[in-house]
């Protein structure tokens, strides 16, 4: 989902699109093999020396960390990852991932798809989980809703392939001229403004979720806020919410798939972003999975924990402020930034975790393109580190802002330890290449998301998780209409081509189009790539068929359960 967590060492997962390239995974599968020969990794857990806390049988419990308090519950609003997983696994929409990362029916039981749309047939023993039918009518009302000029949705965009959905985004259009239609309680209309190749693959996103319009209305403006103010469709429902503490789902008895979920409880009994405190919890038995990074790797190892890896398909970047009243809306000052820019450095001398990958696209290097991966068939531009070339754009940029000094940049970053060492990198760069000071202004999640919407940075630490698997849910991240392009750039030529693939059912001509705006993004200095992001963690080895993926909720215990140490 959108606004992964820069710096967290948060779980994070492999696309079943996943394969072994030339970017660097021969090197990481090195580590693990090499790991493994040294017995660093051993086919038993220390789920044999641990006792029931983090995995209880006798309630049927799981216990979890979140890294993050969730900003946002209401489906309509959230865009960050901790939400979107939450919301995972508490609401269904008309579609849901499978154990397999395939689509499977979730509130539709089926569907008939046409080029220009398609009608939705919802099965009629989904229940909320105050026992109400879930009917079409809560999926116009919801789109509806995150539509709503009021609502202030940045995930509005996601639905602006129904017709005339950018036009009631933008209010221009009455939100009565929405292309879909509730034809009656257990059967919807769906109208595309245009073919849209992808829109399947859009309906298991949270902005696609289904809202109860009476109950919404009944919370007088707080649905999403407190456990109190939501009800659930999905296999659990949240019971317990103590904000910045921690949050407790249980299984959900009415959801129409009841049978389906093994576990009674998954409590989050911990909310906390410190990796090493996080991985103090492991260790004693409080939860069942943590994070690892570079510096307490080697305590995994010395206790010959398994470790594990996996990437979570999500990229990360600087995003540059292009408003007109920043000094960063000098392009001479931007590419002098790009030019002394070296995400090999940053992956390998200051993260130093094996997984990460040197930045070099916005498009990650998982994604499909044409016949194999986008990026095999499409490689994009590459970051040329040029010190004397970016003090001679330094110095365009200093007499074009018609100073000899240029004030200190804004860096806005997160407040962890890992983020911390990422924001003191940049600092450091850009003084000794470049003689450029850097304020960073460090501030929890919530608070920097918030930030990041109301331009309040010259740069800021950003990333992006894939909410689709298909090349559009990164490419049309900084066309100028995205309310998540929050650096405000604008191209009228990045706009064309993202229209031009958003549209066209020709492989080669959408491919062609997104090749053209990761070259736009270079060349403009929209942006600079950082790393795409990998992990290593441990868990405990008692808790099985936990699905993990780069697309959809993850992690998924939709369909996890316990097994004593012999059980598998």
């Amino acid at each position: 989902m959108a606004d992964a967590i820069q710096g967290t060492t948060a779980p994070v997962n492999v696309s079943s699109a996943w394969q072994l390239t030339k970017y660097g995974l021969i090197g990481l599968l090195f580590f693990i093999l090499l790991l493994a020969a040294l017995g660093w990794i051993t086919s038993n857990s220390a789920a044999s020396t641990r006792s029931s806390q983090a995995v209880d049988f006798a309630t049927n419990t799981v216990t979890l960390a979140l890294s993050t308090e969730p900003p946002q519950l209401d489906s309509t609003r959230a865009t960050d990852m901790v939400s979107g997983m939450l919301l995972g696994h508490t609401m269904e929409g008309l579609l849901r991932y499978g154990p397999n990362n395939e689509l499977i029916p979730g509130m539709a039981e089926s569907w008939d798809i046409h080029e220009n749309g398609g009608t939705f047939h919802l099965r009629q023993d989904a229940l909320w989980s105050n026992g109400s039918p879930v009917t079409a009518h809560d999926f116009v009302f919801a789109w509806k809703t995150a539509l709503d000029p009021d609502t202030g949705s940045q995930y509005a965009f996601i639905l602006f392939p129904i017709k005339n959905a950018r036009g009631i985004s933008e209010g221009e259009m009455d939100p009565e001229t929405l292309g879909t239609k509730a034809i009656d309680d257990f059967t919807l209309e769906v109208e595309l403004e245009q073919p849209t190749a992808y829109f399947l693959k859009l309906l298991a996103f949270p902005t696609y979720y289904p809202i109860n319009e009476s109950f919404y209305l009944s919370t007088d403006g707080g649905y999403g806020s407190e456990a109190e103010n939501l009800i659930y469709n999905g296999p659990f429902k949240i019971v317990k919410w103590v904000h910045d503490a921690s949050l407790r789902l249980e299984k959900n008895e009415v959801y129409w798939n009841r049978d389906a979920t093994k576990l009674d409880a998954i409590d989050y009994a911990y909310i906390l972003s410190d990796a090493n405190a996080t991985l103090n919890l492991f260790a004693t038995n409080k939860i069942a999975l943590a994070g690892l990074n570079s510096e307490n790797l080697e305590r995994a190892l010395k206790n010959r924990w398994r470790i594990k890896q996996h990437n979570d398909g999500s990229v990360f970047f600087l995003e540059i402020n292009h408003r007109p009243d920043r000094i960063t809306a000098n392009y001479n000052l931007r590419r002098a930034l790009q030019l002394v820019h070296n995400p090999s450095e940053l992956v390998y001398k200051v993260l130093k975790l094996p997984g990460n990958l040197p930045g070099e696209s916005i498009f990650p290097v998982w994604l499909n393109g044409v016949d194999g991966l986008f990026r095999d068939e499409y490689p994009g531009p590459k970051y040329i580190v040029n010190e004397e070339k970016a003090r001679e754009h330094l110095a365009m940029a200093l007499e074009e802002l018609g100073v000899d000094e240029l004030p200190p940049l804004v860096l806005l970053a997160g407040d962890n330890p890992v983020s911390n060492k990422q924001s003191e990198y940049y600092q450091r760069l850009w003084k000794e290449k470049l003689g450029i000071e850097v304020k960073i202004d460090k501030q929890i999640f919530k608070l920097r998301l918030e930030k990041m919407t109301t331009g309040e940075f010259d740069i800021v630490a950003a990333g992006w998780g894939p909410d689709y698997h298909d090349v559009m849910t990164f490419g049309d991240l900084f066309a100028s209409w995205n309310l998540n392009n929050r650096g405000r750039y604008a191209n009228e030529e990045v706009d064309r081509h993202v229209a031009i693939a958003q549209s066209s059912s020709d492989p080669v001509e959408r491919m062609e189009a997104m090749d053209r705006v990761q070259q736009l993004l270079h060349d403009d200095v929209a942006i600079l790539i950082q790393y795409e992001r990998g992990s290593v963690y441990v868990s405990d080895d008692r808790v099985k068929g936990v699905t993990r993926r780069a697309v959809g909720l993850d992690p998924d215990y939709t369909r996890a359960y316990i097994a004593r140490d012999s059980e598998g």
